[in-house]
């Protein structure tokens, strides 16, 4: 087995609230990151090797996915009894005419009678000469922060007060550049987390979890089965539902994207909902697309510690604090699982937090479950410079600049999307 970041090797506001021995403690420093062994994605859990596409498909990934759900994302929320699309408003002339744009309200319902609502912000290109591809994916601060339109509506409902989903109407325009996307004849469609559940530990209740269990109001913290990048993620699947009935897109090309601990979710729900034909991590850092083992930046220390556990993740993960080498997956199990689906793993070289390398040697571990199925994987072993990038099935980049999903890394993603998913005429 090979040694050194290959197959068999032994943010910033969060750092700030740090206690300062806890900032001591965190590496950046290349020459401090311990030998280590990463487990093999290839490897059945009986002992055999996985030789194909098939035995991957039919033993392997679902393996993989039961790891990942018992010890780090949580079961799977199942899909509603039923779900009834409310289209709020409609604008035909949207973004300087070049688009329409749609405020959708997605409302699930279960048969015991219990329902839940979250809105959403479709922009499609007007006068596309076929249904075009979308990329989806969900927001931070609200969809009113995700445009300079001043008549789209403001999100962030369940969590009313949180100071950022007072943000200014455009406030993060760039990272979301809708108008390039329409221009280059891609829909965009988002959502924002809060309102699918709020991020914060004491808010089990007010989010779509609600739906399925009961009591949730005396919950805190971290759960036994559940996560809350879970609940995200299913909300992203229910986005994927309305997409299927809107005919003015292309529902078999979707392209989940995520930034952050938004990125983590696009690979968890890329992972569950293979509807998703292109899976995006911008930046995703530690329990999305970097090593754990690596101890770099942000660890599980950090993360799922026991004066901070976080309910982004199942209880189960701060088991592993401590002793990452004995845990029986690392993220480049989860960069697998989009396969053979094209794969994008985004770095910034001011976000050491979220260490860059680590998300690289993801990409390069995860790379031979990809071969199986005749295709290229990342291809090299060697990391690109800042600026650079190696695109393939799986691509990697690094971007000159702080965390942040900005205007180079959508056209890296844009660039991929044509390769892949170039709008078709009819």
């Amino acid at each position: 087995m090979r040694k050194n970041g290959l197959l068999s090797l032994s943010r910033p506001q969060v750092f700030a609230l740090l206690p300062m021995e806890r900032k001591n403690l965190t590496n950046y420093d290349e020459e401090k990151v311990p030998p280590y062994t990463l487990p093999d994605p290839l490897l059945l859990s009986d002992g055999e090797r996985v030789k194909d596409a098939e035995v991957w498909t039919k033993e392997r990934r679902p393996e993989i996915l039961r790891i990942l759900e018992e010890n780090i994302y949580g079961k799977v929320l199942p899909a509603p009894s039923s779900l009834h699309f409310q289209l709020l408003r409609c604008r035909e002339d949207a973004l300087n005419g070049t688009a329409v744009r749609k405020e959708i309200r997605i409302w699930a319902a279960m048969a015991n009678g219990k329902s839940f609502f979250f809105d959403t912000l479709l922009y499609i290109p007007k006068n596309a000469e076929c249904p075009p591809p979308v990329f989806v994916g969900l927001n931070f601060q609200g969809n009113h922060a995700c445009t300079k339109e001043e008549d789209v509506s403001i999100t962030g409902i369940r969590r009313p007060g949180y100071p950022k989903l007072c943000a200014a109407r455009g406030a993060q325009e760039s990272r979301w550049n809708f108008e390039e996307c329409v221009r280059r004849g891609y829909a965009s469609f988002t959502a924002n987390y809060h309102d699918i559940m709020p991020d914060q530990p004491n808010a089990w209740h007010k989010g779509a979890l609600n739906l399925f269990a009961d009591g949730l109001d005396q919950l805190y913290g971290p759960l036994e089965a559940y996560s809350a990048i879970g609940v995200w993620a299913w909300g992203l699947s229910r986005m994927a539902d309305y997409l299927e009935q809107e005919k003015e897109v292309d529902a078999k090309r979707l392209l989940l994207h995520g930034h952050s601990r938004l990125g983590k979710t696009a690979l968890g729900a890329g992972a569950i909902d293979e509807r998703f034909r292109m899976v995006i991590s911008n930046d995703s850092g530690c329990c999305g697309a970097a090593l754990s083992r690596r101890d770099y930046g942000e660890t599980l220390a950090t993360i799922a510690g026991p004066d901070n556990p976080s309910y982004w993740f199942v209880k189960k993960l701060s088991f592993w604090m401590g002793k990452v080498d004995e845990m029986p997956f690392d993220q480049h199990f989860l960069l697998a699982l989009a396969a053979p689906r094209p794969l994008a793993v985004a770095s910034a070289t001011l976000d050491q937090w979220a260490d860059p390398r680590g998300e690289f040697l993801a990409c390069v571990n995860a790379s031979p479950v990809y071969e199986l199925f005749g295709l290229p994987g990342l291809g090299t072993n060697e990391m690109p410079p800042p600026g650079k990038g190696i695109y393939s099935t799986v691509s990697y980049h690094i971007r000159e600049g702080k965390h942040d999903q900005a205007a180079l890394d959508w056209e890296v993603y844009m660039d991929l999307a044509d390769r892949f998913f170039r709008p078709q005429r009819t």
